[in-house]
């Protein structure tokens, strides 16, 4: 039973991380779309002798491109930092500790 328990936790955990993968991945799209479209508009507009490279052409881009990248780092960045099975380990830890608290609690009643 306690096999089927920890099977169903990875895959929740999994699929949980392939929607934040997904979703990450949605959104540079958009941010690539939107962006070209934007930068497309502002060079179809630009006056005369008006240069193409001014804060105000890539300032969407440049914040949004901070906010996909703090996206970037939500989704991929665990991994980076604790490893790749931190989260598995911290879980069977804790689930570990739990039961013993348990086992221990019932000894002493």
């Amino acid at each position: 039973m306690e096999n089927n328990l920890d099977e169903q936790i990875r895959y929740d955990r999994a699929s949980k991380r392939v929607r934040n993968i997904k979703g990450f991945y949605m959104h540079l799209m958009a941010y690539i779309l939107v962006n070209s479209f934007l930068l497309l508009l502002h060079y179809a507009n630009l006056a005369e002798g008006e240069s193409f490279f001014t804060f105000g052409a890539f300032s969407t881009a440049f914040f949004w491109g901070f906010g996909l990248l703090l996206h970037g780092i939500g989704t991929f960045g665990p991994t980076v930092f604790l490893g790749n099975n931190w989260e598995e380990r911290k879980i069977r830890q804790l689930m570990r500790q739990e039961k013993e608290r348990k086992a221990k609690n019932n000894t002493n009643h």
